[in-house]
Parts: structure tokens; sequence; C-alpha cells
């Protein structure tokens, strides 16, 4: 079933999402060489717990028998797409990585992710970041009212693959609110005019998963971390989004992100 939100439930939705986008932000000042990802994900939590959320990753059910998530951040490396463990192993020249961060408050979640380069980075590499987050945005424009799902899954296809890049099937965007995940998903191929209908009040989160290579997939032993198939880098980008007076209006910001990065260049 899919539930839709009334203005005070997106506007409590809204601060989640933007308790995301500050912890983001923070942690985006903080990706450099050397950088253990374990220490990222402790300063997240830190900041988290001490605003009055909840690290809504750690200690989520894994499926098929694995462990529950062991941390606050799930912190991607290169060819990992999502889903990734944080490590002691420290950060290098050239990795690219994408950090997805979720947090309960007020009984709602926010949910999203931002592809960071550390230090300079391949041309390759910062080609497939940018694509990656404008499919997003591309896909973003579509979520109108009268509109279905697959109008935000056909544009988020048609922009990444005209670019040479694989698009991952497996995993999806979704709908929020009290679960982290509701109804719809949404995935980032499709066909126009298939799917649900986009109306007002729909909340979801929209997340493009682009691969330099392959579209395909494999998860690692952990349970958790999953990989390209052909070891090619991937990026991730997501933002909440709500349907207001028709027309899409994302709750999550770069903003922070965009900023801290000023900062330390």
């Amino acid at each position: 079933m899919i539930y839709l939100k009334n203005r005070e439930e997106i506007e409590i939705m809204r601060e989640s999402a933007l308790m995301v986008s500050r912890t983001l932000g923070i942690i985006a000042r903080e990706i450099k060489p050397g950088v253990m990802p374990f220490d990222l994900d402790k300063l997240a939590e830190e900041y988290i717990r001490d605003n009055g959320g909840i690290p809504a990753f750690k200690g989520f059910k894994g499926g098929r028998g694995a462990p529950d998530f062991p941390a606050t951040l799930c912190i991607s490396i290169n060819e990992a797409v999502v889903h990734g463990i944080p490590t002691k192993q420290p950060l290098k020249e050239g990795d690219i990585i994408s950090v997805d961060c979720g947090v309960k408050k007020n009984g709602y979640y926010g949910d999203h992710a931002y592809t960071f380069a550390v230090g300079e980075i391949k041309p390759e590499l910062k080609k497939l970041i940018e694509i990656t987050k404008e499919s997003l945005y591309i896909g973003i424009e579509q979520m109108v009212s009268g509109n279905r799902i697959g109008d935000i899954s056909f544009a988020i296809q048609q922009h990444a693959e005209k670019n040479g890049y694989g698009v991952v099937r497996e995993l999806v965007g979704h709908g929020l609110g009290k679960t982290m995940h509701e109804e719809p998903e949404v995935p980032n191929y499709g066909k126009r005019g298939d799917g649900p209908k986009i109306k007002e009040g729909l909340v979801l989160a929209i997340e493009p998963m682009i691969n330099l290579g392959t579209k395909n997939i494999k998860q690692l032993n952990d349970g958790w971390t999953i990989i390209t198939a052909d070891g090619k880098p991937s990026a991730h980008f997501e933002h909440d989004v709500a349907v207001i007076d028709g027309k899409p209006e994302i709750l999550s910001s770069y903003a922070f992100i965009e900023e801290a990065l000023a900062l330390v260049k």
C-alpha cells in the first residue's frame, strides 16, 4: 500500500531529511586520503544522536541470514555500488566513495546519499559522478501529479545509458515515511507510463545507482556490500522528494555538502 502524506507529515520528514543532509555535510569536510571510513561512521553517529536522531541503518535487519547492519553509514568505495560497511582501511587518492545515511526523527525517516571524490580523480570518474547526479535531477523532474513511476525510471535510464553507463536493475529507490522502505519501488530503468500513478503527498527516495561498465552486480560474503560484476567503479546519488501542489519538492539538500567541499578545496 502507498501511504500519502499530509503537509504536517511532510514537514516532519523534511526535518529528518535535513538531519541527513547536515550529517553528510560534516562528513564531506573529512573525506581525504588517509582517513578511515570507520572514523567517518563514528562522527556521523555522534552527530545524529547528539541532535535527537536515531541512526536508521544501524541494526537494520539483513536478509537471507545476513547479520544486522553494523554501522550508521553505508560507505561504498570504487566498485562497491551500495551497502558498503565502513572499515579501518584508509581512503586513497583517486578513490570515489558513495556515502548513504538514514535518520529516524520524530517517527519519520530521512535517507539520502552522495558520491565523493577522494583527492584528485580520473576524468572518467568525474564524468560518471556528474552524469549520475544529473540523472537524479532529471528523474525528479518527472515526479509530477498525474505522471507514473515509470516516467521517473525511464528518464534516469535514458540519461545514464545514452552516456554509455550501466544502470543497476536489482536495487531501487522507494517510498519513505514511518518506515524506511515503503511502497512504491522506484526502479532506475523502465517505460514511460508504467507503474503506480504519482499523487499529491507522495514521498520518494529516488536514488540512481550507475556503473561505469556493466549493469550487473554481485554481493560480497559480508552479506551486505554490493559490487559491480566487472570491478569497475559505480556512483550513487539520492534525494528525498515530496509532491507538493502537484510538483516535486526536494526535502533533503546538498547545500551543506557543497559548502563543505568549497571550504576544503
